[in-house]
């Protein structure tokens, strides 16, 4: 995220870090650009998240883009919210996420 972060301050378009309590107790975090805001849980950054995002991008990522994705794609099947939901697919990181997609479908 740091990158895109970066790119995005740089070419002159705001840019808000929502930072979870547990990032910055372990240090996950680097250097930052833009706006800081800070959360107590990775609930309360997913509200953040919704409340100021125009659209979602789900880059490669662990366990917790994971959960981030799920969630907004459940609450956008429940009507929450109807805003864009994108899966950057770098060098087919996601294809097999996206083929049990498939298959659930199915």
């Amino acid at each position: 995220m740091g990158c895109v972060s970066t790119a995005t301050d740089v070419h002159g378009r705001r840019v808000l870090g929502i930072i979870p309590s547990a990032f910055t107790k372990k240090n996950l975090i680097g250097k930052t650009c833009g706006k800081e805001l800070k959360v107590a849980t990775m609930h309360e950054r997913l509200l953040k998240m919704m409340e100021f995002g125009d659209a979602f991008i789900a880059l490669p990522g662990g366990f917790g883009t994971l959960e981030e994705l799920f969630q907004i794609v459940s609450w956008a099947q429940l009507n929450i919210h109807q805003k864009p939901i994108g899966v950057l697919n770098v060098n087919g990181f996601f294809d097999g996420l996206l083929s049990f997609l498939d298959h659930a479908v199915e």
